[in-house]
């Protein structure tokens, strides 16, 4: 995870154990592992030896032996795990339930579209309501982190791709995305893609195929679905989107949003200013952001 402490507010790396999170920038500033000073999520992602070679300093007798780094969740602010990435891509009517809901059909190939790192945010940060457009929708996703470079990239080997998962908030402001008939406007305001809390590993989660996902708006259940609905799933997406473009370490894929998006719904629901919406998704943990004027 990327995250800051109340009296250090520089974006520092660190592992989730528990009710703690290990401060790994601590750890090495202390000489009991090896990364660059001052890494991020994104840095080890790139860098040459990548995520494996961190988590392999970090078995249980070496995470045992650094209790003196540990600092609780509650005292930490939590940032967005990937703050830079170069490509934020889109998957539309990727769940066969939104498909249903929106009486549309499913498509035939995953439909791509961008996103831009603008848009980023972290759990906590207000998402806000822009100026042009008032009807701002949600859409819970399970996000896909690269962390591995690749082209072409056969569905067999595409899981050895991804660095792991995350939570992602695919905003959309809906008015704007229907009358422009595509996406990228209604989908480019600054804060428009919270991400978070966490990265967890394939190693846990593998291809991510059955995973509770659930949103929250002030506390109703709005969306209430598994990733087992998805129609494409994350070894198609990862191959077929790299015979489109190369994909690179910290790269984000949103695979889609399952029913019970706020346009869908009679009436409608819109975010407004003073709402808070929650992502949770088993095995990831919560994404909680405020909703405030722009």
């Amino acid at each position: 995870m990327n995250f800051s402490l109340p009296d250090i507010p520089e974006t520092r790396l660190g592992v989730g154990i528990g009710d703690r999170c290990l401060d790994l920038e601590a750890a090495r500033a202390a000489g009991k592992i090896r990364m660059p000073e001052g890494a991020r999520l994104e840095d080890v992602l790139r860098s040459a030896d990548g995520l494996p070679y961190l988590e392999s300093q970090l078995d249980e007798t070496t995470m045992a032996a650094m209790i003196a780094f540990m600092v609780p969740l509650s005292g930490i602010r939590f940032r967005a795990p990937v703050l830079h990435p170069a490509k934020v891509i889109g998957i539309g009517l990727n769940y066969h339930d939104h498909a249903k809901e929106v009486k549309m059909a499913e498509p035939a190939e995953p439909i791509l579209f961008g996103m831009y790192p603008n848009t980023i945010i972290g759990p906590e940060t207000p998402i806000e309501v822009p100026r042009l457009s008032r009807k701002i929708d949600y859409e819970a996703e399970l996000a896909v982190v690269i962390g591995r470079r690749g082209r072409h990239i056969p569905v067999s080997q595409a899981v050895d791709h991804v660095a792991g998962y995350t939570i992602l908030n695919d905003v959309s402001a809906r008015d704007l995305q229907m009358s422009d008939n595509q996406w990228i406007r209604g989908k480019s305001f600054d804060t428009f893609c919270p991400t978070g809390p966490y990265l967890v590993s394939t190693a846990g989660l593998r291809e991510g195929n059955d995973l509770d996902i659930r949103l929250r708006l002030n506390g109703k259940t709005m969306q209430d679905s598994n990733t087992r609905n998805l129609i494409f799933k994350v070894p198609q997406l990862v191959a077929f989107i790299s015979e489109v473009m190369t994909l690179e370490p910290g790269d984000i894929i949103a695979t889609g949003t399952p029913g019970g998006v706020g346009f869908a719904r009679k009436p409608p629901v819109w975010l407004t200013p003073g709402d808070v919406v929650e992502i949770e998704i088993e095995g990831i943990g919560v994404l909680r952001n405020p909703v405030a004027h722009e």
